[in-house]
């Protein structure tokens, strides 16, 4: 008789931030982050204990899809940056480490939660109002009509993976392919709901960079068709070549037995009844006038001869990714059963031809208006190639967003110091009734003003990476960097060149100190200038969209956290 073992009661652990256990998890989950920040970032290997498959990342999605975080405090914390990366794929690193850091300066101050959350609510009222004013000094306008702005932003994404192992013409040569794709994705005509269309990436590892291309229309890997040969497609009376899309097998398969049972007559084959309707179905294609057949599964051996005699190509095995944006760019209607079809269902190229990258054959779909294209993406390693797609699908999401909403921040760090500047100019210059609306102190905003500016400013201070001095200058609030190995008595005019995301150069007079998280900052300074924001080469840019949401999701999650109470776990 087996024994039974008694149920256990729940775990109940009260204010778990005052648990040392819990500090120490943030500050390392923290130490992880920042180190992987920027272009500077340091690689991190992740694999399970037991082996198995190794990445090598500095991306924020693949970090905290990978990392095993147990604690159900910072749970909570790796699942709001999960859900703001899954919805517009840039600015995880930043949501996260300004997260962690908002945890501990708020941790730290000696005011009541709910206080710290009305206040720091505030706070972010501020940030956001004059991010999406005219007179923010920290955003630049972009310019679909100009490729220099979008080009920087592209740049900016894949020169701040370092695990891409790219240099400055595989950069330059990768932005261009990126916005290439995506002008491809962009409808020509534009309707009342116009849709973007899709870049497929098609891999190809262990070869250079720049063999990286784009082709308008889709890409099939083929094994099967000879290069050598050409392609005797059937064109219809128009010229086109019509396309039939199966979303079902054609492979002549019996039903599966767990549908049910079939009652079949003595003599008849199911397999020969199979086959004769797929063949029925391929004199019907014929008869159509129908010259290119994909189906994401597989064709019978013997439809794909009756077909290939009579020049209609047969493509299996396309995929489901495949069936979207085939159906999008052909105008074709995926086919359910093989035992109804209607001419209505059919769609139309341009051309087809077969092509070739790495040694591997391609079908390659042209289409007549261009909505899909194919990006072929090479890199010298599988590693390598992993983060690079990972870079370029941010680029096409982030490019998607900025057409929403055409505006761009400065990178670097400067937006973060900029921020932190104008909140501690407008921090010091609140009315009194201000204090009463909010229910708080002069001291209490105060104190969550400065933990909200510092934790602005480590995530600035997280580029620096080779133990170098960090400044923000008085007059634009910008963030500059200043190379190691120099003693600190030394005249920064003389060792800084441009801020970090490059529009300001060292003019003189700019009145800079030093960037120090231990260091409590003046509360009171001067609101930082404005300056003519044009976008120039190799200026470092964010999504305007991810970063806004990545400023409004860090604090809503660290005031979350904050106001835990209890954490209740279950330890049967």
């Amino acid at each position: 008789m087996s024994r039974l073992e008694a149920r256990k009661p729940p775990l109940f652990i009260s204010e778990p931030l005052t648990k040392d256990t819990v500090g120490q998890s943030l500050r390392l989950l923290s130490g992880i982050l920042k180190s992987c920040y920027g272009p500077a970032g340091r690689l991190k290997q992740l694999h399970n204990g037991v082996g198995g498959y190794v990445c090598t990342t500095s991306h924020s999605s693949a970090i905290l899809g990978r990392l095993p975080v147990s604690h159900p405090v910072l749970r909570v914390l790796t699942a709001s940056v999960q859900n703001h990366v899954s919805r517009f794929s840039d600015c995880g690193l930043f949501t996260a480490i300004l997260c962690c850091s908002l945890v501990e300066n708020f941790k730290s101050l000696n005011v009541a939660s709910c206080t710290v959350a009305k206040i720091s609510k505030h706070l972010l009222s501020l940030c956001m109002d004059y991010l999406k004013s005219e007179a923010c000094a920290c955003r630049v306008p972009v310019d679909f009509s100009s490729l220099e702005t979008l080009l920087c932003l592209v740049r900016s994404i894949l020169t701040s993976k370092p695990a891409c192992m790219l240099n400055k013409p595989e950069v330059d040569h990768l932005t261009t392919l990126i916005l290439k794709a995506f002008m491809f994705t962009v409808p020509c005509h534009v309707e009342t709901n116009a849709v973007l269309g899709k870049c497929i990436i098609v891999p190809v590892k262990g070869r250079r960079v720049v063999d990286s291309t784009v082709l308008p229309g889709v890409l099939i890997e083929t094994p099967e068709i000879q290069l050598a040969k050409p392609l005797a497609v059937k064109r219809s009376c128009s010229n086109v070549i019509k396309v039939a899309l199966f979303c079902v097998s054609m492979s002549g398969d019996l039903f599966d037995p767990e549908e049910g049972t079939m009652t079949v007559r003595h003599g008849i084959s199911l397999e020969m009844s199979e086959l004769n309707q797929l063949l029925n179905v391929g004199k019907q294609l014929v008869s159509d006038e129908v010259g290119l057949v994909v189906c994401q599964k597989v064709i019978h051996p013997s439809l794909k001869q009756y077909l290939k005699e009579n020049h209609v190509v047969a493509v299996d095995r396309a995929g489901l990714s495949l069936m979207e944006p085939l159906s999008q760019m052909t105008g074709s209607k995926p086919i359910a059963s093989i035992h109804l079809l209607s001419p209505g269902c059919y769609g139309s190229l341009k051309d087809v031809r077969v092509e070739s990258f790495a040694s591997k054959p391609f079908v390659h779909l042209i289409p007549n208006n261009t909505v899909v294209c194919s990006l072929v993406l090479c890199n010298r390693n599988e590693t390598a190639w992993d983060e690079l797609k990972r870079a370029c699908e941010t680029a096409e999401h982030v490019l998607q967003l900025t057409m929403k909403e055409p505006l761009a921040l400065l990178g670097g760090g400067c937006t973060e110091t900029h921020l932190a500047s104008y909140i501690r100019h407008k921090s010091g210059s609140l009315s009194t009734s201000s204090f009463k609306d909010i229910d708080c102190s002069r001291t209490q905003y105060q104190l969550v003003a400065d933990g909200f500016c510092r934790s602005l400013e480590s995530v600035a201070r997280s580029l620096n990476h080779d133990d170098g001095e960090i400044l923000t200058d008085m007059v634009y609030g910008h963030c500059w960097f200043v190379p190691s190995g120099f003693p600190s008595d030394s005249d920064w005019s003389d060792l800084v060149s441009n801020c970090g995301c490059g529009i300001n150069g060292n003019t003189g007079n700019l009145n800079w100190r030093l960037l120090q998280g231990e260091c409590v900052s003046p509360l009171t300074q001067d609101c930082p200038k404005e300056h003519s924001v044009k976008a120039a080469d190799f200026l470092t840019l964010d999504c305007f969209a991810a970063k806004c949401s990545g400023l409004q999701v860090a604090l809503e999650t660290a005031n979350l956290i904050l106001d835990i109470s209890y954490v209740i776990e279950d330890q049967n």
